[in-house]
């Protein structure tokens, strides 16, 4: 009897730490930083346009940062991860950066996290990104399929549909109604134990 060897990737802004770059622009009172991936569909020409803006504004990636260390994970994400973590392999899969995401990787304790990294300048400038792969979420999930695992994928963002619609399974968490319209054959979700409920089903 064949067995799926399963493998969950969650997003990680929007399904288990709020937006940070919203937290910021409500922070630094920039309201055009506030436009995320549910708004935007190409995350490369929205990482320009927000690089562009805080080096206009002379924002550094410790003006970010000391924002980050006030932000909480969203209300029982860690139960939910802790428990998902407890019935199978989790990844966290994020095109967010490594300077922003690892305070909250060890407020979650420590889940495996794949994302990207900025390119810092030695005044604290950010003045690029270095993508982990192209399309990084899809691709990672095509590779995890390849080494014989089945994948099952849920994130709140345009930058998610691929490794949910290229999964056995995806669900939609916490996303717009725009995307719930565009997206009908998907489930969607906004608590965790009913997230939690449906991967057990396809586990």
């Amino acid at each position: 009897m064949h067995k799926d060897m399963n493998i969950v990737c969650l997003d990680m802004e929007g399904v288990l730490i709020p937006e940070i770059w919203i937290a910021f622009a409500d922070a630094a009172g920039i309201p055009q930083l506030r436009r995320t991936t549910r708004e935007e569909p190409d995350y490369e020409k929205l990482m320009r346009f927000r690089i562009g803006l805080l080096k206009e504004k002379g924002l550094t990636i410790h003006d970010i940062q000391k924002v980050i260390e006030t932000i909480d994970l969203l209300p029982g994400a860690k139960a939910f991860l802790d428990e998902l973590r407890s019935l199978t392999q989790v990844i966290v899969l994020s095109d967010s950066f490594d300077q922003f995401a690892m305070p909250f990787m060890k407020k979650l304790g420590y889940p495996t996290l794949f994302c990207n990294t900025l390119l810092i300048g030695e005044d604290g400038m950010i003045e690029g990104f270095q993508m982990r792969c192209p399309q990084s979420k899809l691709t990672t999930v095509r590779g995890l399929q390849a080494m014989g695992f089945s994948t099952i994928a849920s994130g709140d963002s345009y930058n998610d549909m691929d490794m949910i619609k290229a999964s056995k399974a995806g669900f939609l968490f916490r996303t717009t109604e725009q995307i719930r319209r565009d997206n009908p054959q998907l489930q969607a979700f906004a608590e965790y134990g009913d997230l939690l409920e449906a991967i057990k089903q396809v586990l």
